[in-house]
């Protein structure tokens, strides 16, 4: 016989085996668990000081058998609000509170479903609590993530009318390759056709989604988050490279993927090699490294590293 372990843990078991086999007797339920009969009955007792209704049955047809209103009934989610659950699993910045949002309204269906003694603390909170706002996350319309995860998973072409960060729109016709999530931002990562190179678009900039007949070939062994990384780490305006006196290992500890590739010159000595569109940005990044390194390539990146330098000598300045 095993032992007990947590009660709350061994409850919640209990639990899961009287939804799936109702009419379980005590000594049954406690086989099933590993425990003893009067062990089972404990936790049965502590279901129903959570307010979970569980009733007993004497006699060869009786056992434990839940209340009704427990089960979930079968719940309608459209294929927003199914998508919309995922999303704010992945970003963590919606508002579960605002019926409104697809997210806000499928956890009030969840919640609606469950008897009230259960779901009461669930709503205290989603009534109370306030999500902090995230300025740098961007949420897409679930309906055009819908359809271009769907169109990842089938292989299918499609057309995009896509609004660049300048405000141009442009269409392109692109090969999905997969959906990534990365710092609250949706981005797809595709081969464009007509350039035959690839491409990451951000999702919440995608205006419209033309499903095409054409089907195209996976990548094999693609790893869409290393990919998405190397991407968005080149081919940017400023080219530049930055030598570290650490070791490969150890700099890549310090220093996020969009930056660059990482290269070892040496046993204790490594190569960022990357660009930018903005240098100001890159130089505040590189400012974090704890070792001495050098930048070379661009000037417009050491010009801002000098800049920034600058100004934090005069903020140290008695």
């Amino acid at each position: 016989m095993r032992s007990a372990g947590n009660p709350t843990a061994r409850a919640l078991l209990a639990l899961d085996v009287l939804q799936g086999q109702p009419g379980i007797t005590a000594e049954q339920l406690g086989a099933r668990l590993g425990v003893t009969s009067r062990a089972a009955r404990r936790y049965v007792a502590t279901l129903r000081e959570a307010g979970i209704p569980v009733s007993a049955v004497s006699g060869p047809a009786g056992g434990y058998r839940l209340g009704r209103g427990l089960r979930l009934p079968p719940l309608l989610f459209t294929p927003a609000e199914a998508l919309g659950l995922v999303m704010a699993v992945l970003d963590g910045h919606h508002d579960a509170g605002d019926g409104s949002d697809e997210v806000g309204s499928a956890i009030g269906k969840l919640l609606r479903a469950l008897p009230e003694a259960v779901a009461a603390q669930a709503n205290a909170v989603r009534r109370s609590a306030t999500p902090v706002p995230d300025h740098g996350a961007a949420r897409p319309d679930p309906a055009t993530t819908t359809v271009l995860v769907q169109a990842c998973a089938d292989h299918r072409r499609v057309n995009l009318l896509y609004r660049s960060e300048a405000g141009t729109e442009l269409a392109v016709e692109v090969d999905p390759w997969a959906v990534v999530v990365r710092h609250s931002r949706w981005y797809l990562l595709c081969r464009a056709v007509s350039a035959d190179a690839v491409r990451a678009y951000r999702v919440d900039r995608v205006q419209a989604v033309e499903l095409l007949d054409q089907g195209f070939e996976p990548v094999p062994d693609l790893d869409p988050v290393s990919a998405l990384e190397d991407h968005l780490a080149a081919g940017w305006r400023h080219p530049t490279a930055v030598v570290i006196a650490a070791p490969l290992a150890t700099a890549g500890r310090w220093l996020p993927r969009t930056l660059g590739r990482l290269e070892a010159v040496d046993d204790d000595t490594t190569r960022l090699v990357g660009s930018t569109s903005n240098p100001h940005w890159y130089a505040e990044q590189l400012a974090g490294i704890p070792v001495d390194f050098r930048i070379e390539g661009d000037a417009a990146v050491r010009d801002a590293a000098h800049t920034l330098g600058r100004r934090m000598l005069a903020a140290a300045t008695p």
